[in-house]
C-alpha cells in the first residue's frame, strides 16, 4: 500500500467513526453510500476498526456502533489534559494584546497558584507568579472563580478570614461578597492595589466540558497604566471565553 492510499484509508476510518457517532446504527451498505464508496470498501474499514474494538456488530443485523474501546481512548485524554499545554497560545496572545502579563491562574485548596503565565515583550515589569500561592479574597482570579464556583465551594470561600495584606485589601466580608455578585454580572473581577501595593489584576472565568469553572484567566500591571485601560475587560473576557471553548465547554447549565 502506498503512502497516498494509507492516509485516505485513515481518513475513511475517521468518516466512519463520525457517522457512527451521529446516532444509531448503520449496516455496511449505508456506510459505504454515507462515504460515497465502494461496499467492499466499507466493509474492509469496518472489519478493521472492529478488531481494534473501535466499532462494534451487532451478529444479529449486522448494523455497526461504536465500540467500547472508545470511551476506555477518551479517559485516558481527559485524564492527561494538559490544562497549561491548551491556555500557553492563549496567555501569549493576551499578553501580547494587552501588553501586560497574563496568567492562567487555578483553585489549590483554599488558594489561588499561577500554573502559566506570559509576558508581553513591551511591558517593562516582569514578575514571575508561577508557582506562588495567593490568598483568594485579595486576587482578581480568586474573586471571579469564588464568584462562578458551584454553591458548596463558594460558600467555602466566603467562609474564609480577609487578612489583611495591604491598606486596599477588601477585609469586610459583606463587601466582599458584593463584589463576587458584581463579578458574576460583569463576567470579570478586579484588584486594586489589594495584593501588592502599585499593582492592579483582572480576570475572567475559565470554564470546563461539564460547565464548571477550572481556572482564571489573569491580567496584571502597574496600578497607573491599568487604570487607563478600558480595553482590558472585552481583552480578558474574550480570551477567557476562548479557552473555555477550547476546553469544550459550550454553555453552563442552569
Amino acid at each position: 500500500m502506498s503512502n497516498d492510499e494509507g492516509v485516505r484509508s485513515v481518513d475513511r476510518a475517521v468518516a466512519i467513526l463520525d457517522v457512527l457517532a451521529q446516532g444509531g446504527m448503520r449496516t455496511g451498505a449505508e456506510v459505504a453510500r454515507e462515504l460515497r464508496v465502494h461496499r467492499s470498501t466499507a466493509l474492509r474499514l469496518l472489519g478493521t476498526l472492529e478488531r481494534h474494538a473501535l466499532v462494534e456488530r451487532d451478529q444479529r443485523t449486522n448494523r455497526y456502533r461504536l465500540g467500547r474501546r472508545l470511551p476506555q481512548l477518551a479517559s485516558v485524554v481527559t485524564g492527561e489534559f494538559d490544562l497549561r499545554y491548551v491556555a500557553r497560545p492563549v496567555c501569549e496572545q493576551l499578553a501580547v494584546a494587552a501588553g501586560e502579563t497574563a496568567t492562567l491562574d487555578v483553585l489549590v485548596g483554599d488558594v489561588i497558584v499561577p500554573i502559566e503565565q506570559a509576558t508581553a515583550s513591551t511591558s517593562v515589569v516582569s514578575v514571575n507568579w508561577l508557582g506562588k500561592r495567593t490568598p483568594v479574597h485579595c486576587t482578581a482570579s480568586g474573586k471571579v472563580i469564588a464568584a462562578f464556583a458551584s454553591g458548596g465551594v463558594r460558600e467555602r470561600l466566603l467562609e474564609l478570614p480577609l487578612d489583611r495584606v495591604t491598606p486596599h485589601t477588601i477585609t469586610d466580608p459583606a463587601a466582599f461578597a458584593a463584589q463576587l455578585e458584581q463579578a458574576r454580572q460583569a463576567g470579570v473581577a478586579r484588584t486594586h492595589e489589594e495584593l501588592e501595593v502599585g499593582l492592579d489584576a483582572l480576570a475572567a472565568p475559565v470554564f470546563g466540558a461539564d460547565g464548571e469553572v477550572v481556572a482564571a484567566l489573569d491580567v496584571s500591571g502597574p496600578s497607573h497604566r491599568l487604570r487607563e485601560r478600558h480595553d482590558l475587560d472585552r481583552l480578558t473576557r474574550d480570551g477567557a471565553a476562548d479557552l473555555s471553548r477550547r476546553l469544550g465547554f459550550r454553555g453552563r447549565r442552569g
